[in-house]
């Protein structure tokens, strides 16, 4: 499914989807690999934070799973929506029921990464909120919500693991020759 760069931000809650009475809500933890100044790919990482709509807080971008959508769509809509990025949605983090603090009922928080490919210049809430790349120690001191930081621990340990990196998709094989 398409999404467009330019449409509005999505609002309301009367079409999103609920898990025994709990509203659940999917977002993505925005990365990307640091490039040495050679060009190689390193193994550090930075992930992008956004604050609050009233600015107050730093967080992932994160919202409302809508009943027309995947999973994946909504994780990859909101990423685009509140960070203005645009990027490949990987395997889920997990899951966690935190109590919203507007609302004081619990949600379902699903969150994934994303590795990022492109930073739009606009985007649908780009007056409405700042876009901060940062160290994940960082990014973990400054977010304000616990699962989100689980979540962000969820991603140090995945991308710490060998067998669990991303792939590159411009990475060179080189190819043997059998005679």
């Amino acid at each position: 499914k398409f999404i467009s760069r330019s449409a509005p931000a999505r609002t309301g809650r009367q079409s999103q989807r609920y898990n025994k009475g709990r509203r659940q809500v999917v977002g993505c933890i925005p990365y990307r690999l640091k490039i040495s100044s050679d060009g190689t790919i390193s193994d550090e990482f930075e992930v992008l934070v956004i604050s609050s709509q009233k600015g107050h807080a730093l967080m992932f971008p994160k919202g409302g799973w809508e009943l027309d959508e995947t999973i994946e769509e909504a994780a990859s809509r909101e990423s685009l929506e509140e960070a203005g990025v645009v990027g490949n949605v990987e395997k889920q983090l997990g899951k966690w029921d935190f109590l919203s603090k507007s609302r004081g009922t619990v949600y379902e928080g699903l969150m994934f990464p994303l590795l990022v490919k492109e930073e739009l210049e606009l985007w649908p809430e780009q007056n409405l909120r700042r876009r901060i790349w940062m160290k994940v120690d960082e990014a973990r001191e400054a977010c304000r919500d616990w699962w989100m930081k689980e979540a962000l621990d969820v991603l140090v340990q995945r991308l710490s693991s060998p067998s669990l990196k991303p792939m590159e998709e411009n990475k060179t094989i080189p190819l043997i020759s059998i005679c």
